[in-house]
């Protein structure tokens, strides 16, 4: 399992879904809270694929080159970044146009009724 994970299942849960997951979620609200287009979060997920994988490296002496391993945290990353993207624009909506749009679930909005 380490050998696809690139890492040891702690230092996965560890570093790259707790520690680096909300990194990816402040990374996703913010592009979200400042009305930036969705594509930015890829290459912020990059870049932070890319110092995970380092992380796991340095500090745990993991392999640094794992291809498996950083696209698999690198996904696990973006899908995060993702989430709070979704959840962090359809809140924005609401509250910004509260005469326009309705919540539509916990991702979407919709247009009033009375609009």
């Amino acid at each position: 399992m380490s050998d696809w994970l690139g890492s040891s299942p702690g230092v996965f849960i560890g570093l790259t879904v707790i520690l680096f997951g909300a990194a990816a979620f402040m990374t996703g609200r913010a592009i979200a809270i400042t009305w930036r287009p969705s594509w930015q979060l890829y290459p912020y997920g990059l870049l932070l694929g890319l110092t995970n994988r380092f992380f796991c490296f340095a500090l745990f002496e993991e392999d640094l080159l794992s291809v498996g391993g950083f696209i698999l945290d690198t996904l696990v990353i973006l899908a995060i970044g993702t989430f709070a993207y979704k959840v962090t624009r359809a809140y924005k909506m609401v509250n910004q146009y509260p005469w326009l749009y309705e919540r539509a679930g916990l991702f979407g909005w919709r247009e009033r009724a009375g609009s």
